[in-house]
């Protein structure tokens, strides 16, 4: 075999191996009747959801399914149906992809260029790119920044489904509770109608007292229904913040043991709060990977100033005459010298580095802001507290009077209905401190009541993708 030929197999032999590793198209055709009967199924005695759960939670769930679901375990489901997670975790996904097109090589150039019509004329050269000033390194540096912003953003997302469901739950167990404050307030104003109608028929009230009673009693059977209709109506926030159909908690049990009690604020310093917030925060993290990944991106403009080259050898067959050669080009930067690209860079770094204060401000901002509103609602919720007892003193004196036989059953009447209206008030300050101390919690982004789940990363189990025990 003459070279011509032997070079022309090796270069073959050489383009056959490369094609081995390729990789082959698998069709996910998606069918809308499919994934809407797979949302529908979905419940909370899923297994997959059990794997997940045990894996999270660090222990063995003595039981499945459980027959209580508190803030933690709901916040858990969450991350593993909510379609918001699969959203970013398909971000990071692409964004981790991005570091190995950041790392690889190019591939080199093959040519063959036979003499038509002429068999004795033959040309084959073999081109070698070589990348110069440490770009392919600036181009990783970059990808794994974006990467890691990418990772942090999913971290923000998932916190951001947390407290969506926490703020289900707080409205839920609000409306739970309004709804049975509601019907004890029928059942008060229900016998106060019955004792004035008493009084009436012996003449001792005239009718507008009875008639006004029987508005209240009306208007407390029109809020009962309203209590029932925004339980309703919670239940479908927090099985959306969750991700799955409302269906899915019939039967299931909520359970929150410290509820009642948020923490007191003189245990969260301001100060402490407020440096958690600017250096923890995941969105405040998320910015400043953008930056280094917008300073990596300066580089590798910078870098491309200087021209990558392209070597290798060459073979030329001519009338029986083997000409080899090594071949050297580049591309001459004489036009410009990457100056548009490099200006681009230096504004998106720009750009970068006041978004990263923006954040930073915003957060400081939020964190007062959040701090000063949960101090004056925890403070709002003892005064509450506190004039509920008072109420309940006056109770228990007016059935002491009245079984001594010195007052009639309206004065205990009237002071139930006054604890009533402490109580209904009581509920409402509970509900603001919850929600304050919600938003001191997204302030921070981590719990602030003990018991509750850690403090999210990138790397916590509860962020990978879950797509095997989902199938399972």
């Amino acid at each position: 075999m003459n070279p011509t030929k032997k070079l022309i197999v090796i270069c073959v032999a050489f383009a056959g191996m490369n094609g081995c590793a390729r990789q082959r198209y698998h069709r996910a055709p998606i069918s809308p009747s499919e994934t809407a009967s797979r949302l529908e199924s979905r419940n909370l005695q899923d297994a997959g959801l059990r794997v997940f759960l045990e894996k999270n939670l660090g222990h063995p769930l003595s039981s499945w399914p459980l027959k209580s679901w508190d803030l933690p375990s709901l916040t858990l489901a969450a991350f593993y149906f909510n379609p918001e997670m699969e959203i970013a975790r398909a971000q990071a996904s692409v964004a981790k992809a991005a570091v190995i097109t950041a790392g690889a090589r190019p591939n080199p150039t093959l040519s063959l260029r036979p003499g038509i019509p002429s068999p004795y004329l033959f040309d084959l050269s073999l081109s070698m790119p070589i990348q110069t000033a440490g770009k392919r390194g600036y181009q990783i540096l970059e990808a794994k920044n974006l990467s890691e912003a990418a990772r942090f953003g999913l971290a923000n997302t998932a916190w951001q489904v947390r407290s969506a469901v926490r703020t289900a739950l707080v409205n839920y167990f609000v409306a739970v509770r309004n709804a049975e404050q509601m019907q004890a307030q029928m059942k008060i104003l229900a016998g106060r109608v019955q004792l004035l109608r008493k009084r009436l028929a012996a003449g001792e009230i005239s009718r507008p007292e009875l008639d006004l009673a029987r508005i209240d009693l009306a208007n407390a059977r029109l809020g009962a229904l309203n209590a029932r209709t925004q339980i309703s109506q919670d239940r479908s926030l927090l099985a959306g913040a969750i991700g799955v159909s409302v269906s899915a908690l019939n039967g299931v049990e909520y359970s929150w043991p410290g509820f009642d009690r948020p923490p007191n604020p003189d245990s969260l310093s301001p100060r402490t709060i407020q440096r958690e917030a600017v250096l923890n925060r995941l969105d405040v993290r998320q910015a400043l990977a953008a930056y280094a990944a917008a300073e990596a991106s300066l580089q590798l403009e910078i870098a491309r100033q200087y021209p990558d080259i392209q070597i290798g050898p060459g073979y030329t067959y001519e009338e029986g005459n083997n000409f080899f050669t090594l071949g050297l080009s580049t591309t001459l930067p004489i036009f410009n010298r990457n100056q548009g690209p490099i200006a681009e860079a230096e504004a998106r770094r720009k750009e970068a580095a006041a978004q990263f204060l923006a954040t930073q401000a915003r957060v400081i901002a939020e964190s007062e802001a959040a701090s000063a509103r949960y101090r004056g609602a925890w403070k709002e919720l003892a005064e509450a507290e506190r004039v509920l007892k008072l109420h309940g003193g006056k109770v228990r004196l007016a059935q002491q009077t009245f079984k001594a036989g010195e007052s009639g059953p309206l004065p205990v009447n009237s002071e139930l209905l006054g604890s009533a209206a402490a109580a209904s008030a009581k509920l409402a300050a509970l509900s603001r401190a919850q929600a304050a101390l919600g938003s001191l919690e997204d302030a921070v982004e981590r719990p602030l009541e003990p018991g509750d789940i850690l403090p999210l990363s990138p790397e916590s189990p509860a962020l990978k993708n879950h797509a095997k025990e989902k199938k399972r």
